[in-house]
């Protein structure tokens, strides 16, 4: 297993266990416990929102508005292990709700066919390989050049692919937690992140390529 994947799991899994505790605290009313939880999720939720909504003013006051849902309905969250995806749930509600009356929102949806091209000119079907993005070597995730390839690579997805690819490889979330978040099934799911994934596979590719070339 690349040593990526496995720095990966353990930060998830390290997430994932200070998430359950900043969960725990707020339900027991532990003081100062409001303010952990909104410094840990606020960056997340800022991020999936500025990605969704496309605008950054937007996602300020989504971010704001989810992290404050979340705490008014706080004794509504039944599972403090399933913390993550419930905020989430609450920022994906809170951007729709943003984007139907919002200046920003596009006047369409692109086509996902606007992004993956079907053949190679002679009617004949192009095979790209299709690789987990987010198992990227780790010092060129971090690279600042790349990061912004991939966000834009991210933005400009369709909403349906851009929103599982968030959840499921930047956020890290299970198959099953995201087909909660946005109500619809596992398979769609599966299919949603495997043609996201081809598409930003397209774009790093190309950007990979222009970088080895320039060097």
């Amino acid at each position: 297993m690349p040593h990526a994947t496995i720095e990966s799991k353990r930060r998830l899994k390290v997430d994932k266990q200070r998430e359950i505790e900043l969960a725990n605290g707020l339900l027991s009313r532990d003081p100062g416990a409001l303010e952990r939880f909104v410094e840990h999720f606020r960056s997340k939720v800022f991020r999936y929102s500025w990605i969704m909504c496309g605008q950054r003013e937007d996602a300020e006051e989504v971010a704001q508005d989810a992290l404050l849902r979340a705490f008014e309905s706080f004794d509504q969250l039944r599972n403090p292990e399933r913390v993550r995806s419930w905020i989430f749930r609450i920022a994906r509600n809170a951007c729709l709700m943003k984007r139907r009356k919002s200046v920003f929102a596009p006047d369409r949806e692109l086509s996902l066919d606007e992004f993956i091209p079907s053949s190679n000119g002679a009617g004949e079907h192009r095979h790209i390989e299709i690789a987990d993005w987010s198992r990227l070597p780790d010092d060129e995730l971090l690279n600042r050049e790349l990061r912004s390839t991939l966000d834009r690579a991210i933005t400009g997805l369709p909403e349906k692919y851009r929103a599982v690819v968030l959840l499921r490889d930047v956020e890290e979330l299970s198959t099953e937690e995201t087909a909660q978040i946005l109500d619809v099934s596992v398979d769609v799911v599966k299919t949603r992140l495997h043609r996201g994934r081809l598409a930003i596979r397209k774009t790093l590719d190309e950007y990979l390529r222009t970088a080895s070339q320039a060097g």
